[in-house]
């Protein structure tokens, strides 16, 4: 599963767009400087989501919508379109709306 496929499917489990988390997340008083521990309980008992789906709002959270470039551009499951994840919304990403 890509890194944005985990996102958008994290959009489908909470009924939020990860825009919409990292906003919900900062009024928590969750940063850059979060620990994964913490958001990681706060979106498994406010949301029921899981480890590998949690980890991916755990990296947009704490560090932004950039990822590495490894998987850009690849074959694989685990291909990525850009190193840029989309965060408002699968309805309105440019990459998969034609």
């Amino acid at each position: 599963m890509s890194f944005q496929a985990y996102l958008d499917a994290v959009e489908d489990k909470t009924g939020h767009t990860p825009s919409e988390l990292i906003v919900l997340a900062q009024e928590r008083g969750f940063d850059a400087s979060t620990k994964a521990g913490p958001i990681l309980e706060w979106l498994k008992e406010d949301y029921g989501l899981g480890r590998g789906h949690g980890m991916a709002m755990v990296h947009v959270i704490t560090k932004g919508p950039q990822i590495s470039t490894k998987h850009v551009g690849t074959s694989g499951t685990h291909s990525d379109a850009s190193d840029t994840l989309w965060l408002d919304g699968k309805a309105t990403n440019p990459a998969t709306s034609g």
